[in-house]
């Protein structure tokens, strides 16, 4: 109840009402108090009056009136002359006295409360103008006790009754919540939970209905949210079948190409001099398109399995790699060099770091056969304090505007011509894999660095 948006705000309107009902009650008691006094001044008034009609009233009388009228004694001024009309005892001197001919609101709020707190029975004078004239000023002495009693008795009414509508005022207001707010909302909440269960169900897309103008804003904010969503999830869909297809389509067609590279083989060894001259571009469009079905192959499968980190020797591994692109370098004139300091380990997955550097370095060789000119290409590794650094740096001629923009993005070759811009994309999804990242640390006329930067800690956590 008490966690609920109507409960609070039934909490909340009790709470409000009260202190506007306190606003209230001060000044109400404060007129109860000056209506109390004034009705003691005429009450007093009506006891002169007795005296003036009958200047002979036995002293039974003269105490009855006073009691009724509830004070000590009357002083009454008419015509500049100050009489005492009526008298008792009284019990003490006057602690107070109180002018009502002109008060001030300020001044009846502040006696008022001043009194409330007060407990003793004190006594007090209290001056006022007569009513219809019956003299120039009216002054009467009494007790305080009598007054703070009926003034507690006026509060505790005043309470109770502000209690009642502050309950019944709540309770109305937690109705109209309940019906108003709470309803639309639960009921848009149960739209979310079931379009949640089935995202790709359109018939659980919310529909604005709410005629309330804020709430039928966040239903159609709601619905758009939920119909893009449901689109998006169609698209992801029908994108991860096509690429199911592309994947069984690039497999059957990379086995074709490869018997097509055979018959291209056998069909080198002719003396036709036209098949000659046409042979190398048939070759290397066949070579073209095995290496684009293969990357695309490798590239589609659901995700790339969690690295299999173990202790490895880094010059094993930057050996392998250079050697295999020794072999491919055939007649260009490249030099490859490797400087991994002697007895170096890292943690990683030795394939998947096979692949990343072969990536880089297969990158960095084509960039330089592609100039035509004689070229370098050298693997570094390094330790730090907190990660493991391996560079590969070539003197090729940099890469273009173009692909430094679309860095690490699949398919989107901006460099070399016939690339399918997987290579760095894998690479650099396979050093995430390590809890590392793949960067390019510079480019330009004079040759690439791209930096491998591995996280030295057990598994994926923090360093050693």
């Amino acid at each position: 109840m008490i966690n609920s948006l109507s409960g609070r705000f039934l909490i909340l309107t009790i709470a409000f009402v009260m202190v506007a009902e306190v606003l209230i009650f001060v000044p109400s008691v404060a007129r109860f108090r000056e209506d109390y006094l004034r009705t003691r001044l005429e009450r007093a008034q009506i006891a002169s009056l007795v005296l003036l009609a009958d200047d002979m009233i036995d002293q039974g009388l003269e105490q009855e009136l006073l009691q009724n009228a509830e004070v000590f004694n009357v002083v009454l001024l008419r015509d500049e002359a100050r009489e005492l009309m009526l008298s008792s005892p009284v019990p003490g001197p006057a602690v107070a006295t109180f002018d009502l001919r002109d008060p001030g609101a300020i001044v009846l709020i502040r006696d008022a409360m001043s009194r409330l707190v007060s407990p003793d029975d004190e006594v007090i004078r209290v001056i006022g103008d007569p009513v219809r004239a019956g003299g120039l000023v009216i002054e009467v002495t009494m007790a305080s006790g009598p007054l703070r009693a009926a003034m507690l008795d006026y509060g505790w009414r005043i309470f109770q009754l502000s209690l009642v509508i502050s309950v019944i005022t709540a309770g109305l207001l937690f109705l109209a919540v309940r019906v108003l707010f709470v309803r639309p909302v639960r009921k848009v909440v149960g739209a979310m939970a079931s379009y949640a269960q089935a995202p790709e169900d359109a018939r659980r897309v919310l529909t604005p209905s709410s005629r309330l103008r804020e709430l039928r804003e966040a239903e159609e904010a709601l619905h758009d949210l939920e119909t893009q969503l449901s689109l998006a999830l169609k698209q992801k869909d029908r994108l991860a079948q096509l690429g199911g297809a592309v994947a069984r389509i690039s497999h059957d067609l990379r086995n074709i190409l490869t018997t097509t590279q055979l018959f291209a083989d056998r069909v080198e060894m002719s003396n036709d001099p036209m098949v000659q001259r046409a042979l190398p571009k048939l070759i290397g469009s066949i070579n073209r398109a095995v290496n684009l079905t293969e990357s695309t192959l490798a590239f589609g499968r659901a995700e790339e399995p969690a690295p299999r980190l173990t202790l490895i020797a880094v010059a094993d591994v930057v050996n392998d790699v250079v050697e295999s692109e020794r072999m491919a370098t055939g007649d260009h004139d490249i030099s490859y060099a490797e400087d991994v300091p002697k007895g170096l380990t890292l943690r990683a997955d030795p394939e998947q770091l096979y692949r990343i550097l072969r990536n880089l370095v297969r990158n960095a060789r084509q960039a330089i056969e592609a100039t035509g000119e004689a070229g370098e290409i050298m693997v570094a590794a390094k330790e730090e304090a907190q990660e493991w650094i391996i560079t590969v740096t070539d003197t090729g001629p940099g890469l273009p505007k173009k692909a430094r923009e679309l860095l690490f993005q699949p398919f989107a070759a901006g460099g070399r011509k016939g690339g399918t811009g997987l290579g760095l994309a894998i690479a650099a999804e396979l050093a995430r894999g390590h809890g590392g990242r793949l960067e390019l640390l510079r480019t330009g006329e004079d040759g690439t660095v791209f930096a491998i930067c591995l996280p030295r800690g057990f598994g994926l956590g923090e360093a050693e």
